[in-house]
């Protein structure tokens, strides 16, 4: 699986160009593939074969919600490949009517440091985010089965998340749903009802969602902790914490901890890292999403499990580089030809 397919890179001279819509189409057609790169990678990343810098948050002073990330990256063993993904989060454009997220992955050959790829990278991000998210949630609960599911934040990224789900075929019998825009809620209620779901069902209070559910997903574009109550982790849910501020310190540190990796986790003030701060150590993670799929540690039955996934940058090699294989094989994507210039 190592280098591009289609390109003689000994004389690089060309780039090609995958849109959103193209990778969507690959992606939808194949989830649980995209699930098994993400744990592959994750354990090629585990056993150190890779380099993953910190990401780099470049702020708009005077607007602290906007951020555009830095994730820079290289995953070897059988990936090979190193990139960088440029990723803006703008929330007030979803009142525009525009996406929150935009990115584009750029992939590189080791061999030459050239790059051959550059893709849209939001529906890349959002499908490597909902695949950890899977992945992490079977992990901890042993199986594809949940009482009843529920999404607290219902854009973008939730619906990935209830896709890959779907496509995955998990057992639930229903679903709760809270977002602070009901009409969001009820528009991602409808989704889940034509996709066959039952028993789906809006609440007024993030509380109705966790009382009544064994998988909660949270999915908010929160910058700040704004759950306190520790009842709401009572009956002990796998919770999938993927915007990584929702949860009070309190919370985290009366959980099961597991992230994607410890020291990337720690940053930026996600709840993880306010409880390192607050406890004065990292004792409280019991260990990484490779952990549990390798099977060096299990869930704790007795206390809530919470997986907070930092959104690895290796996770958008493996992902990218595979649906570059998939388009230039079937000849499509946008080849741009002398796009470097010729050696000097």
């Amino acid at each position: 699986m190592k280098g591009p397919t289609t390109m003689d890179l000994s004389i690089p001279t060309s780039i090609n160009v995958i849109g959103g819509a193209e990778a969507l189409k690959y992606i939808a057609a194949d989830r649980s593939a995209c699930v098994d790169l993400v744990s592959r990678a994750y354990l090629v990343h585990d056993s150190g074969d890779s380099s993953l810098p910190h990401s780099s948050f470049l702020r708009i002073p005077r607007r602290e919600r906007d951020r555009i990330i830095a994730l820079p990256a290289y995953l070897g063993g059988e990936f090979d490949v190193a990139g960088i993904k440029w990723i803006a989060s703008w929330p007030e454009n979803t009142a525009r009517g525009l996406a929150r997220a935009s990115a584009v992955l750029v992939l590189n050959d080791p061999a030459t440091g050239f790059p051959f790829t550059c893709l849209e990278a939001s529906v890349i991000s959002a499908t490597r985010t909902a695949a950890s998210a899977v992945l992490g949630a079977e992990a901890l609960i042993g199986g594809r089965t949940a009482r009843r599911i529920g999404f607290i934040g219902t854009g973008l990224i939730a619906g990935h998340v209830a896709d890959f789900l779907a496509d995955l075929a998990w057992e639930t019998d229903g679903y709760r749903l809270f977002d602070l825009s009901r009409p969001a809620a009820e528009r991602f209620a409808t989704r889940l009802t034509e996709r066959g779901a039952a028993d789906v069902q809006v609440v007024d209070e993030v509380a109705g969602v966790f009382a009544q559910c064994d998988l909660v997903v949270l999915a908010t574009v929160a910058g700040t902790p704004h759950l306190h109550d520790p009842e709401l982790l009572a009956n002990r849910p796998v919770v999938l914490h993927l915007s990584l501020r929702d949860l009070d310190p309190a919370l985290v540190l009366s959980a099961q901890n597991i992230t994607d990796d410890v020291d990337h986790v720690m940053r930026e003030h996600t709840s993880l890292h306010l409880a390192e701060q607050q406890a004065g150590h990292r004792d409280f993670v019991e260990g990484t999403i490779a952990d549990i799929v390798a099977g060096r540690i299990r869930r704790d039955p007795e206390r809530a499990a919470v997986y907070s996934p930092f959104g690895l940058g290796v996770l958008d090699l493996a992902i990218g580089q595979w649906v570059h294989r998939q388009a230039t094989e079937a000849g499509e994507g946008r080849l741009v030809s002398d796009f470097f210039p010729a050696a000097q």
